[in-house]
């Protein structure tokens, strides 16, 4: 297998079973693949040239992302083979997140603008799908389905534009959500302990409609005032006449820091809900639970809390529908994979040209950003795990020389411990009042004082 100066696969063991299952037409691309995945893991956020060191290592990686046989979707094939695995070796419900993303490439213009700097021009958008493997305490199994495209252009003005509703979804960018819905379940062996999990975007009812052929659930927030089976009476209208049923304080932080405790009054119903009209020839109607939550007594200066979902899970108890809210929750772990992908990875600074390039690398970097979020949440999730569930014999002896503890000569180190200080290479202090390490400073640049086979 190919290798660099500074980048050890041996050192890097998780990206050997990462790549295992990758299915290239070229038995060469396979072992390719995994040493440009090594590559930028080990020089996260630097461009190609500085993550592969050397002119031939870097050539090479240049050619595999041009190479007309690579595609994104054989590059995630091995991650998605072990996600599928992890997938199965987990004994508590999987909660896919779905969410899209936007990839803005810009180059500098020939203008100059007031500041004395070129200004610069957006010359490729390119939108990505992303599903996200997650457990309910917040475990990143992997990426379990995920498509890219370009927007076409807006029709010219005078060119009469379908209505939305006589276009079939097979035609409509909202196909995307039925399309990752159906390759995420099939990486579960049952169904049935999958909850598909979306914002509002995801309110389509053939979204819910697809979930009950393929036997499986899903869990989105509601942004249609849909009809209910009564003549005449919409959801909320149903859910206005419905009794609370508990209440639940919750704690959060705003987007400025402040700390925040709200009491919400919960309401959950089972509700028969049809199929829009001009869908009523291709849909039945479905058996679904609404669970609202509602702050009532708002502090001034603050939107109040108003949680409004739809679910095909049986909700019966206050805490089963705290527990729903809980997973909703988790939607946002999936806006922190594609923050990771961005500001970590640096995809959009990518001076790539074509969209095949450009995709094939993003594919790699989500490779690199499921493991730097899998790093950051396994010490929360599983602290006293040992430091061979994520750490070589050779990385963790790289650490301990770097930064020895005394206490701890006599007792095996946990992944915790490990990845702490992982994050002090990051800048993280470690106080006692700080909070837990996060993705940032585990998505550090190594410098030429740090060795390489510290950093990954």
């Amino acid at each position: 297998m190919p290798r660099t100066k500074t980048t050890s696969l041996e050192d890097q063991r998780w990206v050997e079973e990462e790549m295992a299952g990758c299915q290239f037409g070229d038995r060469r691309l396979k072992p390719r693949a995994a040493t440009v995945v090594g590559q930028i893991f080990g020089k996260i956020g630097e461009s190609i040239p500085a993550a592969c060191q050397d002119y031939a290592n870097a050539k090479a990686a240049y050619r595999f992302f041009d190479n007309d046989s690579v595609s994104e979707a054989q590059i995630l094939s091995g991650h998605f083979q072990a996600t599928k695995e992890r997938i199965a070796a987990s004994d508590v419900p999987v909660l896919y997140l779905h969410d899209t993303t936007e990839h803005c490439f810009k180059r500098e213009a020939g203008v100059m603008g007031r500041d004395g700097k070129r200004n610069k021009i957006t010359v490729r958008r390119i939108l990505m799908h992303s599903s996200l493997a997650i457990t309910p305490d917040g475990q990143p199994l992997g990426v379990a389905a995920i498509k890219f495209w370009e927007r076409e252009e807006a029709p010219k003005k005078g060119k009469k534009k379908p209505s939305p509703g006589n276009v079939p979804i097979e035609e409509k960018e909202s196909y995307r959500w039925l399309d990752n819905l159906r390759q995420a379940t099939a990486r579960s062996s049952d169904p049935a302990a999958c909850v598909h999990i979306g914002d509002r975007e995801s309110d389509i009812y053939e979204v819910f409609s697809l979930a009950d052929e393929l036997h499986t659930h899903f869990l989105v927030r509601s942004s249609s005032e849909r009809r209910t089976e009564r003549e005449g009476v919409t959801i909320s209208e149903e859910m206005d006449n419905a009794p609370v049923n508990g209440v639940h304080a919750i704690k959060f932080q705003d987007s400025k820091g402040a700390k925040h405790e709200a009491i919400l009054e919960i309401k959950f119903r089972e509700i028969e809900v049809p199929p829009p009209k001009s869908k009523q020839s291709r849909y039945a109607s479905l058996m679904l639970t609404a669970i609202y939550a509602v702050e009532k007594a708002t502090p001034e200066g603050r939107e109040p809390i108003v949680w409004k979902l739809l679910t095909s899970l049986p909700v019966k108890t206050l805490t089963a529908a705290i527990e729903k809210l809980n997973w909703y929750a988790m939607r946002w772990k999936i806006e922190v994979f594609h923050k990771v992908l961005k500001s970590g990875c640096r995809t959009e600074e990518s001076e790539l040209r074509t969209t095949t390039r450009l995709t094939n690398f993003i594919a790699i970097c989500c490779i690199v950003a499921w493991r730097v979020f899998w790093l950051t949440m396994i010490r929360r999730t599983a602290p006293d795990a040992p430091a061979a569930v994520a750490f070589t014999d050779t990385e963790q002896k790289v650490l301990d020389r770097l930064f020895p503890d005394p206490s701890s000569r006599n007792a095996p180190g946990t992944v915790s411990d490990y990845i702490l200080k992982i994050a002090k290479l990051g800048g993280y202090w470690a106080r006692a009042k700080d909070r837990p390490p996060g993705n940032q400073v585990i998505c550090i640049r190594p410098t030429n004082s740090i060795p390489q086979s510290a950093c990954w």
